[in-house]
């Protein structure tokens, strides 16, 4: 492999695998009538939602002059930019320039649109590659859809790679030593070995000897249309009703140095029990949480950016250099598709 084959591999490995959805944010922070700007992927993108509420989601990019279309209006459904009124529908075609009826610029699909979905409050956007260019069906988590589920989205911004997140995912074994301190994961054994299990849509890595006492397992699903990771936290009866405490958990790039994370706190509670859990979640365990995510954040924000190129790994780490290689079969595949595209175009 060349230099600059590695170096594609790498800037693509950074700026996020394309072909894929990623969330970019909470359904709530786009309210109707108003512009919302996101970056993701090293792209900046405007969402807003049209006549009937649906969310529409565009390059933040006016053709006009360049202006930023999240700086603009939404009108009838549309979105026009602040600058010159001139306004495009969901689909990235100018519909009026209102400086100058019937300008040629009319009809002419002008900008990059997105597919978007929203689900459990999460708002889900699709990243096209050359070999996927139309989206892939999501396969969302069953504690997402299934009734018996219920959850809180917490979204936080870090300041690290969204690699570094996901690799801290797939390392079970960090919980006992880093969060030796919190409510529940201050119990179970600091030495273990890890096993890793393959499943048609990722992997799962495990704790042999241990069970129920820590955050013994990670299930890293990785199926071709999206990443994300499931983990369980064992609660103490003094955590309420319900089962364990279960973490989705998505990491989307800002750009190479940034990431937007997302993490779904659920548990399998449904009537009172219901209530009485989000209660005190909202009231005692979500400050908790909230402090141990920030000793994540703390620990990766303050790894050097090269650390993966100077590592010395061993047994436990088998789930961070599988994810690895999945990834980076994805990135090639994707690049040799791009190739092939332009040997195609060149003729």
């Amino acid at each position: 492999m060349s230099a600059i084959d590695k170096e594609l591999i790498e800037r693509r490995l950074t700026t996020g695998v394309l072909g894929q959805w990623y969330v970019v944010g909470k359904s709530s922070q786009v309210k109707p009538g108003q512009p919302h700007a996101v970056k993701a992927l090293g792209r900046h993108l405007v969402l807003w939602r049209d006549a009937a509420g649906k969310l529409q989601c565009l390059e933040d990019y006016c053709p006009h002059r360049g202006a930023r279309l999240s700086r603009g209006e939404v009108h009838d459904g549309d979105i026009s930019c602040r600058y010159h009124g001139v306004t495009l529908d969901g689909a990235g075609v100018v519909v009026r320039v209102p400086a100058m009826p019937g300008c040629a610029l009319e009809g002419r699909k002008a900008v990059d649109s997105y597919h978007v979905i929203e689900a459990n409050d999460g708002i889900f956007v699709y990243f096209p590659s050359a070999e996927k260019p139309e989206p892939t069906p999501l396969n969302l988590p069953e504690e997402f859809t299934s009734p018996e589920w219920s959850s809180f989205l917490c979204m936080t911004k870090w300041d690290c790679s969204y690699l570094f997140v996901y690799d801290n995912f797939a390392d079970p074994m960090h919980a006992c030593y880093l969060h030796a301190d919190s409510f529940t994961l201050a119990f179970g054994a600091k030495q273990d070995v890890m096993q890793l299990e393959e499943r048609d849509d990722g992997f799962h890595i495990a704790k042999m000897a241990q069970q129920g006492q820590n955050l013994d397992w990670t299930h890293v699903v990785i199926d071709g249309s999206q990443l994300y990771c499931r983990l369980d936290i064992p609660y103490p009866a003094a955590a309420g009703p319900g089962g364990p405490f279960q973490i989705i958990g998505y990491s989307t790039p800002v750009d190479e140095t940034s990431c937007m994370s997302f993490f779904w706190r659920c548990r399998r509670v449904t009537g009172v029990a219901r209530e009485s859990w989000r209660f005190l979640y909202r009231s005692t365990l979500e400050a908790r949480h909230w402090h141990v995510l920030e000793q994540d954040h703390h620990m990766l924000a303050n790894i050097p950016s090269d650390a993966p190129k100077r590592e010395m790994l061993y047994q436990h780490d088998i789930g961070v250099s599988r994810l690895r290689r999945m990834l980076l079969q994805q990135v090639r595949q994707q690049l040799a598709a791009e190739d092939a595209v332009a040997v195609r175009a060149a003729g």
